[in-house]
């Protein structure tokens, strides 16, 4: 799971975990919401991370049969336009061919993925 500060360059990436685990059970499994919590760094979260805790700042999701407020859909493009630029990064890093044919184990592709991060700071 990636992680990455909005305002530097300095990425970073959780352990793999096996399987097609979901992205708020990674979070929790490597306790990166508590961490953030503890050292008081906000977390902009997409609508998948909702249920996450008071410190996840997502969006509002559109209720049944009803439309978003103006009110509702400005706070959802400020949030957008805040998360714009580690969803680049994270874009970024899924062009990398490894990622998408990989048959690795987990504990190689953590390995993969910080070498991986390692070059890309180098561009």
């Amino acid at each position: 799971m990636p992680v990455r500060r909005p305002e530097s360059r300095d990425t970073g990436a959780s352990p793999a975990l096996p399987g097609r685990a979901h992205d708020l059970t990674a979070a929790r499994t490597h306790r990166i919401i508590r961490i953030c919590e503890r050292q008081g760094v906000p977390i902009l979260a997409d609508l998948a991370y909702q249920g996450g805790g008071p410190w996840v700042s997502t969006g509002i999701r559109r209720r049944p049969l009803r439309e978003l407020t103006p009110t509702e859909k400005t706070l959802n493009r400020a949030l957008a336009a805040a998360r714009a630029p580690v969803e680049r990064g994270v874009a970024r890093l899924k062009t990398w061919q490894i990622f998408r044919r990989s048959r690795r184990s987990p504990n190689h592709m953590t390995s993969i993925a910080k070498a991986v991060l390692a070059l890309e700071r180098q561009r």
